[in-house]
């Protein structure tokens, strides 16, 4: 008889007697395929080519096991313990890895296509260059693993901490990365076409050169995220926060900017034509050097309201965009019973009027308080202005003037809310 029949064997025994504690034994070559180990205690262990798949090792203690290009295929173990745990080339297509521990495991280059990492800790593990298509890592925490290089197309990772991880060149193509965590994680040339990233956290994160091509990043969060160089061209970015991001030399043609905060955002030798930018604020731009020869502005991103520039001049004016103001100026100084009175005026206007978002600065000068009031976009300056003056007495005279000049105003949008 072999000496790997009799280990097997011997393995067969102790189990079947009741002994599930095989710390440190080493099983190299063995084939242990469709085997029971259950609940075993297999730390320290040397399995080392080892032929496990099929295998149930469920609830196993794997900590520090040697499982080198061991075959795990379609084996169970869920709720294992593989923390520290060498897995490098091991094969682990379509294992079942469910709630399983596997902090700072080593699986360099492993092959996990189809493998089942629901709610597994991963944490500061190393996957570098390893093959996880089509994989399922839907809330499993890797916050700070190593995804270099790694292959994700088509994996499901919903609400997956990948806060600080390391995805340098790794390929997301099709992901669905929807609710993820990317904080400060490193995305750099990675490939997130026509991934599915509505809802993620990407603050501070770096997508310099990263391919977005047709992804869907809708209600997403990229403050502070370095995008220099970034293909985003078709993206869909509607509700997308971008406040302080870097998006130097990017590629935003036809991207759906719709509602998106852009403000201190650099767009500087970035590509703009195309991009449909209904309802963005455009505050603190840095523009410099952008190419951008038409944009739409129509509610639905459909063309029907598109804008051309006739010059590079022209569109940059339109990027470096500041903040329309509504400027009342009153003949005489308020003194504190006026300025509460108009205070709490403007406290009640604002709960109606969700626009009304900051207060008027006030400046008072002998014989004159000037009251000034920022607004998010162009759109909603008729409108605040209409509704800004209802405290003083000539608020009558000035309405019926706002609503003159709204009659003859390009934004049909604007004639409907005020003259209805």
């Amino acid at each position: 008889m072999s000496e790997e029949i009799l280990k097997r064997y011997e393995l067969v025994k102790k189990y079947a007697q009741g002994k599930r504690n095989f710390a440190a034994i080493n099983l190299t070559e063995v084939n242990l395929s469709q085997m029971n180990l259950s609940k075993t205690n297999l730390s320290n262990a040397t399995l080392f080519v080892c032929n496990l798949s099929g295998a149930n090792l469920s609830e196993a203690n794997l900590t520090k096991a040697n499982l080198n290009i061991a075959r795990l295929s379609s084996a169970n173990l869920k709720k294992a313990i593989l923390n520290q745990a060498t897995l490098n080339v091991a094969n682990l297509v379509r294992a079942n890895l469910s709630e399983a521990e596997l902090v700072e495991a080593t699986l360099v280059k492993g092959e996990l296509v189809r493998v089942e990492l629901t709610l597994a800790n991963l944490r500061r593990a190393n996957l570098s260059g390893a093959d996880m298509r089509e994989a399922n890592i839907t809330e499993a925490n890797l916050s700070q693993t190593n995804l270099s290089g790694v292959n994700l197309r088509f994996a499901l990772a919903q609400r997956t901490n990948l806060e600080k991880a390391d995805l340098h060149n790794a390929d997301l193509t099709k992901a669905d990365l929807e609710g993820a965590n990317f904080t400060n994680a490193e995305l750099r040339q990675a490939h997130l076409s026509m991934a599915n990233l509505r809802n993620t956290t990407f603050n501070g994160a770096n997508l310099r050169w990263a391919i977005l091509n047709g992804a869907d990043l809708t209600d997403a969060d990229l403050s502070n995220v370095k995008l220099s160089g970034a293909n985003l061209r078709g993206a869909n970015l509607t509700n997308t926060k971008l406040t302080n991001a870097s998006l130097v030399h990017a590629d935003l043609s036809e991207a759906n900017l719709v509602r998106a905060d852009l403000v201190g955002v650099d767009l500087s030798g970035a590509i703009l034509t195309g991009a449909k930018l209904y309802e963005v604020p455009r505050l603190n731009l840095k523009a410099e050097d952008i190419v951008c020869e038409w944009i739409d502005v129509s509610p639905n991103g459909d063309r029907s309201q598109v804008y051309r520039f006739k010059s590079s001049a022209e569109s940059k004016r339109f990027f470096n965009h500041q903040s329309p103001i509504v400027q009342i100026i009153v003949d005489s100084t308020l003194d504190l019973k006026a300025n509460v009175a108009l205070t709490t005026t403007y406290y009640h206007l604002a709960k109606d009027y969700d626009f009304i978002n900051r207060p008027p600065s006030i400046e008072v000068n002998y014989q004159r308080t000037i009251l000034n009031f920022r607004v998010d976009s162009d759109e909603l300056l008729f409108i605040l202005a209409f509704i800004v003056i209802l405290p003083f007495a000539d608020a009558k005279k000035a309405q019926v003037n706002i609503i003159e000049i709204v009659k003859n105003h390009p934004l049909q949008k604007i004639n409907a809310k005020i003259l209805e």
